[in-house]
């Protein structure tokens, strides 16, 4: 395929993406009203609905679809085989096993993966993604009795759990935001320098970031800090109590049993099986210090690994070229600092490239109350994406034609 042909291509392929924008956003109304949110177990009969009405849709398009040979298709000069999974938040549970079943079978002659579930550094400059955190989450249970009891009865005479729970709690995080848990960074690799310079090109604004978030301070004030403790270094979050009141107005309860639930996002290098016998460890040595007759409990119900790609793949030049030509200029190379367990699982299995090609900016609130994505972004992305497969399919045709000419000679 010549560039002038090409570029003629992209031309049609852009004209026809402005040309049904009115389409384009209201099948994605139609797709967001859905409330596909598998974290709930009531609301998973529309993760389902979620995935019929994909189906369906790619069915429209031409594809052809069931539940895992989903064949190919020919629109655009490579084919395309799809993976929609609905149940990313909920621990993606036996998505590992379906993918190393299907190694040899539907991705036995895949090349390249590409994953588009993050955002942007900024508002308005476009990135590609070449790693992620890792994610484990721990229960920690302390129980006294079997039923509640009433603090003007037994309040000042019993061990009571969430105090225990909450001294394991505090005991995880300074307010620096570093982990107190022994050993946790032993295995981090050395920051280089020629590294740290690196994070001082990325365009980010830590004004527009803050308002993002809708706080007024962040533990560090530079650029680099910032990104390097969202990227590059692990980082413990405390998301919540079960079993204990509430609900509005005092309750004088004392819970039997509560379970405080939190998480350390990992980097690379650093091994689950260790981090979790880290934890366990360290609860235990405070725990016992408060010589408590209550009963622990420490459980690791989810684990997942961090990812990390080359960005001299084929794919990730590819993507900055199509970047280029819609955006008009290059993109920041980023890491994100939240986990997306699939990329790993993709790299581990088929030992190919996975690349995460982002189309939103930082301010749509990625899993927040009110997620959403621009009409800018989401046009130019589609167009992202169709000049990306437009490179993919020249760099292809190139290493064929040059694997031919060397065979030959």
């Amino acid at each position: 395929m010549s560039s002038s042909s090409t570029s003629a291509l992209e031309i049609e392929i852009f004209q026809y993406i402005d040309a049904h924008q009115s389409d384009f956003i209201e099948n994605l109304k139609e797709w967001v009203a859905v409330e596909s949110d598998s974290v709930q177990p009531d609301l998973r009969k529309e993760v389902v609905r979620m995935m019929a009405l994909a189906a369906d849709r790619l069915a429209a398009l031409g594809a052809t679809v069931n539940l895992v040979n989903l064949g190919s298709h020919q629109a655009m000069p490579v084919n395309f085989r799809f993976i929609i999974e609905g149940m990313e938040e909920a621990g993606s549970l036996g998505l590992e096993n379906l993918l190393e079943k299907e190694n040899q079978c539907f991705f036995s002659d895949v090349d390249y993966f590409v994953i588009s579930d993050n955002l942007w550094l900024s508002n308005k400059k476009p990135a590609l993604t070449y790693g992620s955190r890792g994610n484990a989450c721990f229960f920690v249970e302390v129980e006294c009795g079997s039923k509640d009891l009433h603090s003007g009865t037994f309040g000042g005479i019993i061990h009571e759990p969430l105090m225990d729970l909450i001294a394991l709690l505090d005991s995880l995080v300074d307010p620096t935001g570093h982990i107190q848990i022994p050993g946790i960074y032993d295995s981090i690799a050395a920051l280089r320098e020629e590294e740290r310079k690196l994070y001082k090109s990325i365009e980010f604004d830590l004004d527009e970031h803050k308002n993002n978030s809708g706080v007024k301070k962040f533990i560090f004030g530079t650029k680099e800090e910032i990104l390097l403790h969202l990227w590059r270094y692990p980082s413990l979050s405390i998301h919540g109590i079960e079993g204990a009141f509430h609900e509005p107005g005092i309750k004088t309860v004392i819970p039997a049993k509560v379970i405080g639930k939190f998480s350390i996002r990992q980097v690379p290098h650093m091994d689950l099986l260790v981090v979790k016998q880290q934890v366990v460890e360290h609860l235990k040595a405070v725990f016992s210090k408060r010589n408590s007759p209550n009963k622990l409990k420490v459980s690791m119900p989810l684990g997942s690994k961090p990812w990390l790609a080359d960005v001299n793949d084929l794919s990730y030049k590819a993507a900055r070229r199509a970047i280029k030509t819609v955006f008009g200029e290059d993109p920041d190379f980023i890491r994100d600092g939240s986990t997306i367990p699939v990329a790993r699982m993709f790299q581990t299995i088929r030992q190919k490239s996975v690349m995460m090609l982002p189309i939103g900016a930082a301010e749509d609130g990625e899993h927040s109350q009110n997620e959403k994505i621009s009409k800018h972004s989401y046009i130019k992305g589609t167009k992202m994406f169709a000049a990306f497969f437009l490179e993919i399919s020249k760099l292809h045709q190139h290493l064929h034609e040059t694997s031919h000419t060397e065979t030959n000679n």
